[in-house]
């Protein structure tokens, strides 16, 4: 498999992935305003056959103190889960993070649910904080209600010191709801 960077079109191919029951999906409109604002942080995963079998999305935000990448989404084809395209993924967003925005952390959230992901991100260096809940739909992903989601971060070189985390690894600030 080979990364690279989200295309438009792509957006027309994504349904092998979406398949997989944890992933929250956006309509059109959602994906192309991402696309528009931060191509950068968008790119897929394609197999040697040439079909998307991982995704992500993410963008910039904050203050210029909090200025960090956030994951939107981050997701593999069923049949591809544990193969190390996560891990591949979020590289590319942490490296786009601080060297294009200059981010002091990446931030996402993952539903308390999903057990795996989260010891996933534990071992990629993310430190998880308050639960937000009923952060996730009943409507997207395969939930079976509104759901609760752990934040998750992780410093970047930008916060040496670490401050964008508070004592014990905890998150000192709310975890974002906004869309843009």
């Amino acid at each position: 498999s080979s990364l690279r960077r989200f295309h438009p079109l792509d957006l027309l191919r994504l349904n092998l992935v979406n398949l997989h029951a944890l992933t929250e999906t956006h309509d059109a409109s959602f994906s192309v305003r991402y696309l528009a604002k931060w191509s950068t942080l968008m790119s897929v995963m394609e197999s040697s056959q040439g079909n998307i079998i991982g995704y992500v999305m993410g963008k910039a935000e904050g203050t210029s103190k909090d200025w960090h990448g956030w994951v939107t989404t981050l997701t593999a084809a069923p049949d591809n889960c544990r193969l190390g395209l996560a891990k591949t993924m979020m590289d590319e967003v942490e490296h786009v993070a601080t060297s294009v925005y200059n981010g002091n952390s990446v931030d996402l959230s993952v539903r308390i649910s999903n057990e795996i992901a989260i010891g996933m991100y534990k071992g990629m260096g993310y430190l998880a904080y308050p639960t937000v809940m009923e952060y996730y739909s009943a409507s997207g992903g395969g939930g079976g209600g509104d759901e609760g989601a752990y934040g998750m971060r992780k410093p970047m070189r930008r916060d040496k010191h670490r401050k964008s985390v508070g004592e014990n690894g905890r998150e000192v600030r709310v975890l974002s709801h906004e869309v843009w």
